[in-house]
C-alpha cells in the first residue's frame, strides 16, 4: 500500500501543477493580445519614419555632421541585451544569452579580449547572468517593464545617445527577440548607433528612392529632430517586440507543459490502477490460500 500512497500523492501534485500551467497559459494569452496589438500598431509608424530618414539622408549631406551618424573605428562596443524579468518562457532568455556570448567570441573577440565591450541588460534574467562578470556588465534597466511606454524607453535611448556622442562607445548594438507569432520568435541583432545609411534591401527601391524635397523648416532642423526620434523609436520597437515575444514564448511553453502534465497523469493513473489491481489479487490469493489451509 505504500506504493499506492506514493502514486496518489504524485497524481495530486501533477494535477495541481497542471492547473497552474493552464492558468499561466491563459494569462499569457491575454497579455500577448495587448502586446501584439502594440507592436503591430507601431511597426508601420517605425517603418515610415525610417523611410523618411533614409530619403532625407539621400537627399542631403547635412546628416553627415550629426554626431549620431559618425562612423568611427570600432574599438569600444556596447551591446544592449533585451530579455525579460520572468522565466518559465522556454528558451526565450537563454537564446539572448547564447547570442551575446557568440558575439563576444566571434564578432567582437578582439574588443572583448581588450576589455572594450560592455553589456547593458534590460531584463532581470539576463542581468542576473551578466552581472557576475564585473568587467563586462555595464548596468541594468529592468524597471522599464514596470511602465513600458515611449517615455521610459526614451530615457534609455537618451543615455545611449549621450554615451555615443561622448565617444564612450563607437558602436551600440541591440539584441532582442523579434516577434513573428506566438510560437516563433527570431533572435535579431541591429546596430542602433551610429545610424545606418540607407540600403537597397531596406528601401526595396535602390538608388531610385532618391528624390528632391522642399524642406520647411530648414533641412538642418529636420535632421536634428528626426535622427534622435528615429533612434528612440527603433529601441522602443525592439523592446515591444521582445515583450510580445516573451508572452508568446511563455504561452507556448505553458501549453506544452499542460499537455505533458496530461500525459503524465495518464501514465500515473494507469500505474495506480495496475498497482491497486495487484494488491487486490494478492489479497484474494492470500484468502484462498488460507481457506485451503484450514480445509487441510
Amino acid at each position: 500500500m505504500g506504493g499506492l500512497k506514493e502514486v496518489r500523492i504524485r497524481i495530486v501534485s501533477v494535477i495541481s501543477t497542471q492547473q497552474i500551467t493552464k492558468a499561466m497559459k491563459m494569462v499569457s494569452a491575454a497579455k500577448l493580445r495587448r502586446a501584439q496589438d502594440a507592436i503591430v500598431r507601431l511597426r508601420p509608424y517605425a517603418s515610415k519614419l525610417t523611410e523618411i530618414m533614409q530619403n532625407v539622408s539621400q537627399s542631403s549631406e547635412v546628416s553627415g555632421g550629426n554626431p549620431f551618424t559618425k562612423v568611427r573605428p570600432v574599438n569600444k562596443v556596447l551591446i544592449v541585451a533585451i530579455a525579460s524579468n520572468r522565466g518559465l518562457c522556454g528558451a526565450f532568455n537563454s537564446n539572448i544569452i547564447r547570442t551575446v556570448n557568440k558575439m563576444l567570441r566571434e564578432q567582437y573577440a578582439q574588443q572583448h579580449s581588450a576589455g572594450n565591450v560592455k553589456v547593458l541588460c534590460i531584463g532581470k534574467k539576463i542581468s542576473d547572468y551578466f552581472s557576475k562578470n564585473k568587467k563586462l556588465f555595464l548596468d541594468q534597466r529592468n524597471d522599464v517593464y514596470n511602465n513600458l511606454d515611449f517615455e521610459h524607453v526614451s530615457q534609455i535611448a537618451s543615455f545611449l545617445m549621450d554615451e555615443f556622442a561622448k565617444e564612450t562607445f563607437d558602436k551600440v548594438v541591440i539584441v532582442y527577440n523579434q516577434f513573428k507569432n506566438a510560437a516563433v520568435q527570431y533572435v535579431t541583432q541591429e546596430t542602433l548607433l551610429p545610424l545606418q545609411p540607407p540600403t537597397e534591401e531596406a528601401t526595396g527601391k535602390g538608388a531610385k528612392a532618391k528624390a528632391d524635397y522642399i524642406f520647411e523648416p530648414s533641412i538642418e532642423e529636420i535632421v536634428d529632430e528626426l535622427i534622435p526620434k528615429t533612434i528612440r523609436t527603433q529601441l522602443y520597437k525592439a523592446i515591444l517586440d521582445s515583450n510580445a515575444s516573451e508572452h508568446g514564448a511563455r504561452m507556448t511553453a505553458m501549453n506544452k507543459a499542460t499537455e505533458n502534465a496530461g500525459d503524465m497523469l495518464k501514465e500515473l493513473r494507469l500505474s495506480y490502477n495496475k498497482a491497486r489491481q495487484a494488491v487486490i489479487t494478492r489479497e484474494i490469493l492470500e484468502i484462498v490460500g488460507g481457506a485451503e489451509a484450514l480445509k487441510g
